[in-house]
């Protein structure tokens, strides 16, 4: 009696079907039964590649990252200032992230499973480096930016989980009447849920000057921080 062959799958392939699912269902209803049935496979056959949702999680991110890095416009070459490559390198994980809902949830705390993000880590370093950053400085000011993009994008996916589609709640209007006794407070409505592509930008142009002002050498050579 013949036996029924099961597709062989891969972490990858198994992330990129998760991802696929991920606009539609979320990441709470994410599950491994869901993904299984879009492979055409049970779902036990998927704990020989993840343990749990966190390994998962984290494949999901790398193959995020993956797909930023082969997109020429998310991830520019060439020579660039380290200003510009932070504000570039940011943009482009700001829009990697954008492609699915809860994208910066996924992406958060993961821990990629391969190397692939040395080469850029090392290219900012350098970057940094060159201008005069220390070690230490040079990874604080990368990390700095990324965690505001990430926590930027994750309270953007909150409002809109996709964009262009409006969380119940998040009606500026409609806050502002519930917050008619605290005017100030009404109206930063409009700053915090309108117009991210704005917010974003200032945001991230604000943690470039402060960067720039803390740790950049002033004209005697030394460090501008105390």
């Amino acid at each position: 009696m013949a036996t029924k062959k099961t597709a062989r799958i891969d972490p990858a392939q198994v992330a990129e079907v998760a991802l696929g699912l991920l606009n539609e269902r979320g990441l709470e209803g994410l599950t491994l039964r869901a993904i299984a049935k879009e492979l055409n496979v049970q779902a036990p056959a998927l704990y020989w590649h993840f343990k749990n949702k966190q390994a998962l999680l984290d494949e999901m991110a790398t193959v995020m990252y993956r797909q930023m890095v082969a997109d020429p416009v998310a991830h520019p070459t060439g020579d660039l200032t380290w200003q510009e490559l932070i504000l570039a390198t940011n943009r482009g994980l700001r829009a990697a992230l954008l492609r699915y809902r809860d994208g910066a949830k996924v992406y958060s705390g993961a821990r990629f499973t391969g190397v692939d993000f040395a080469a850029d880590m090392e290219r900012q370093l350098r970057a940094l480096a060159a201008a005069g950053f220390s070690p230490r400085e040079a990874v604080r000011a990368g990390t700095t930016a990324y965690m505001f993009t990430l926590g930027f994008v994750t309270e953007e996916q909150g409002a809109q989980p996709t964009p262009g589609e409006a969380r119940e709640g998040f009606d500026v209007e409609e806050r502002a009447e519930r917050l008619a006794d605290y005017p100030l407070a009404a109206a930063a409505g409009a700053e915090l849920f309108t117009d991210f592509d704005a917010g974003f930008e200032e945001g991230l142009r604000l943690i470039v000057a402060g960067i720039e002002a803390t740790y950049a050498p002033s004209g005697t050579g030394q460090p501008r921080h105390p």
